[in-house]
C-alpha cells in the first residue's frame, strides 16, 4: 500500500510500527517510502521522539518553496506578498482561501496534496466543517483560471488528492 502511496505522489509522514526487527525488514520499510521504522519493543517517549522529528522533517519540506515571492507559471503569475494573480497581464480576482489553495499548490508543482493536508493548511486544524470544501475551491479555482486562459492548472488524483499541473512549456 505505501509504495503505492508514494507512487502517487502522496507524501504524509509514515512511520513503521513492527514486530520485526531484523535489519532486511527495516530497510525494505524505509526503501518502499516509510519516513521511519520502529521495532517493537519501543518507548512511549521514543515514539513520541520519533513522531516530532519527522513532523519536524515533513514541515520544513512543505513549508519551503512558499517562501518565494512570486511564482511564474507561463501566462499564470502570482504575487504572494501582494496576493494578487495574473493571467496573461490580466487580474483574476480570488478570495482569501482561492488565493492560499492556489499559492500553495502552485508553491509545490507536481506534489499531490491530500484533502487533509490541505484543509490543515489552508482551513486550520481547528477546522470542522466538511471536507469537500477542498473539492469546492478546487472546483471554484479551476473555473476562474480555465475562463481566462483554457488550461486546466489542477490535477485530481481519485481518491487522493490534488497536485498544481502547470502548463507545459
Amino acid at each position: 500500500v505505501l509504495r503505492v502511496l508514494r507512487r502517487e505522489g502522496v507524501t504524509t509522514p509514515v512511520i513503521i510500527l513492527s514486530a520485526k526487527g531484523d535489519e532486511i525488514d527495516r530497510v525494505v520499510g524505509l526503501k518502499i517510502g516509510a519516513d521511519d521504522y520502529v521495532a517493537k519493543p519501543f518507548s512511549r517517549p521514543e515514539l513520541l521522539a520519533r513522531i516530532e522529528a519527522v513532523m519536524r522533517r515533513h514541515r520544513r519540506e512543505t513549508e519551503e518553496p512558499e517562501r518565494r515571492e512570486q511564482l511564474a507559471f507561463g501566462k499564470v503569475e502570482i504575487d504572494v506578498a501582494r496576493r494578487e494573480v495574473t493571467i496573461d497581464g490580466d487580474a483574476i480576482h480570488l478570495t482569501t482561501k482561492e488565493f492560499d489553495l492556489l499559492a500553495h499548490l502552485a508553491a509545490n508543482p507536481g506534489r499531490i496534496f491530500t484533502r487533509d493536508q490541505l484543509l490543515a493548511r489552508i482551513w486550520g486544524y481547528d477546522y470542522l466543517g466538511d471536507g469537500r470544501t477542498v473539492d469546492v475551491h478546487v472546483s471554484w479555482l479551476r473555473g476562474k483560471l480555465r475562463a481566462a486562459d483554457g488550461h486546466n492548472y489542477f490535477r485530481t488524483v481519485r481518491g487522493v488528492g490534488y497536485a498544481f499541473a502547470p502548463r507545459p512549456a
